[in-house]
């Protein structure tokens, strides 16, 4: 039975970096990649247990082993990871009905995934419907950057209310799309 919650421990912290292992880019393969999505960032058990500190970051397990998650930054952390720092300046330039998204109360997704086990499941969904449930009296909106080859996880935060606001280039020549998730407008 799969239990969803937010994270507590370091053990569900280093469940979290055990599932983020076996999918980043740098270790699947250009089909597994295009079919599956892939995640760009690497965290370590420091930087989790800090960003946790803020705020909780949500995970689902089945028995004790992480089979999915959703990792929860906010503007305080925003330099706790270097290579995240740039993102937080795309945002901070990026307009959201009219203002820059870093004028509204908003948290950032730091990264999701889902075991690959437990894809297509409705897994994703359901970690979301409890991330936004946690954070949304909190906060006006949820936004992260996907990378825009990332089409399955594009797909997904599409699915799940996420909105594409903006696209950019980073300077390793990686193209991004900023998303936004406005929870003061939920269909």
């Amino acid at each position: 039975m799969i239990s969803i919650s937010t994270a507590h421990t370091q053990d569900e912290l280093s469940g979290i970096l055990r599932l983020q292992a076996t999918n980043l880019l740098t270790v699947l393969t250009d089909e597994e990649k295009e079919k599956e999505g892939f995640l760009t960032v690497v965290h370590t058990l420091e930087n989790l247990t800090r960003l946790n500190d803020f705020e909780k970051h949500v995970i689902a397990k089945v028995d004790h082993k992480i089979v999915a998650y959703v990792l929860v930054m906010t503007k305080v952390s925003h330099e706790d990871i270097p290579d995240l720092i740039p993102m937080f300046a795309v945002f901070d330039q990026t307009n959201f009905k009219g203002k820059p998204i870093s004028a509204y109360d908003y948290i950032v997704v730091g990264q999701v995934c889902v075991d690959k086990n437990y894809r297509g499941t409705g897994l994703f969904d359901q970690n979301y419907a409890f991330y936004s449930n946690t954070y949304k009296a909190k906060y006006e909106l949820a936004v992260t950057e996907i990378a825009t080859k990332n089409t399955r996880s594009l797909n997904a935060h599409q699915r799940v209310g996420f909105r594409e606001i903006c696209r950019y280039k980073a300077s390793s020549g990686v193209e991004w799309a900023v998303v936004v998730w406005d929870w003061n407008n939920q269909n």
